[in-house]
């Protein structure tokens, strides 16, 4: 079991409080929905009052989970609480859900670069989703792995891997899969809900994009670029697009995408993806992000020309191995 001093700290603060607020941070995912609800059913089992809080809602592919209805989507958080469990985030801000700093905070994360802002602060780097370490915890707890905590563990791990792609993969997590399809997991039946549940504007939107996508000179990266024009004439949404990024890396010569997502105007959200030892984390650090060495992403603002200018160049060096710094 991994960092078993902190999972104790966390499993005796638990013990000693009765009602817990949940969320994880804005734009959230597979992992952070699965870990949230995962803790959130643990929670429950042994008689506490577990409330879920999120900024955004969850993917469409994503709200069919059991729970994931129930999850409040708001900015702030309201009434009374004995402590806040916040999963993947590297600073309090990032839940983009003011209040919960009113409360006994514990900071559960496995991305570097985490701030530490927590009463209890457990981060696990060698974990490769956050729902492995919420496995740990449930598995410290002493709650039986029911259904919904199993479904939501391998949900988590399932999409933070990227269906098992990403670096950060251990004999770890084949074994905390093991367990939970052992509970009673139909992984098929996770994937298909995930991966298969598409609608039409979402199959369009992903053939708009991909006809735009550029290629570096080099052949290596490819550059996907989305506004609200483009999603509207297709006839989709912003959240259609998740997974797409992934797409490019199907192509044995790409190695990295990068992919901007105009918020307004001149300011837009950038995902990244890499293959084995290109750290593309290092680059959305360089702007302000975050993320795995395999995926991670930013927020950024200026000329759309110019920023993909400067992520290129900086990619191209994580390719090749040189520092990657904008000085």
């Amino acid at each position: 079991m991994s960092n078993s001093a902190d999972i104790q700290r966390i499993v005796e603060a638990i013990r000693t409080r009765q009602r817990f607020v949940l969320s994880s941070h804005a734009r959230p995912d597979g992992d952070s929905i699965g870990s949230q609800l995962a803790m959130a059913y643990a929670l429950r089992a042994i008689g506490k009052h577990a409330h879920l809080v999120n900024k955004d809602p969850a993917p469409g592919p994503i709200l069919a989970f059991p729970g994931v209805p129930e999850i409040e989507i708001s900015d702030r958080v309201t009434g009374d609480f004995d402590a806040a469990i916040v999963m993947e985030c590297g600073d309090l801000t990032r839940t983009g859900v003011t209040g919960l700093e009113r409360f006994f905070v514990i900071n559960i994360d496995h991305h570097p670069g985490n701030s530490g802002y927590g009463q209890i602060n457990w981060f696990d780097a060698s974990a490769a989703a956050c729902g492995e370490m919420v496995f740990d915890l449930v598995k410290a707890m002493g709650v039986p792995l029911t259904l919904e905590i199993a479904t939501h563990v391998y949900l988590a791990i399932l999409t933070d891997t990227g269906s098992f792609h990403y670096s950060g993969i251990t004999p770890r997590t084949f074994e905390i899969c093991r367990e939970v399809v052992e509970a009673g997991v139909n992984p098929v039946m996770v994937a298909r809900n995930v991966y298969d549940s598409n609608n039409m504007g979402r199959l369009k939107l992903f053939g708009a994009v991909l006809s735009a996508m550029q290629i570096d000179r080099s052949g290596r990266i490819a550059i996907v670029y989305l506004d609200h024009e483009m999603a509207r004439a297709a006839g989709g949404t912003y959240e259609d697009t998740e997974g797409l990024i992934n797409l490019p890396l199907t192509v044995k010569e790409i190695l990295a995408v990068v992919f901007f997502k105009q918020i307004e105007g001149d300011e837009y959200r950038v995902s990244m993806r890499s293959k084995g030892e290109i750290d593309i984390g290092a680059v959305a650090k360089e702007f302000g992000g975050g993320g795995h060495k395999n995926a991670a992403g930013c927020t950024v603002k200026g000329s759309i020309d110019t920023l993909q200018k400067q992520f290129l160049e900086l990619i191209e060096g994580a390719i090749d191995g040189r520092p990657v710094s904008r000085r």
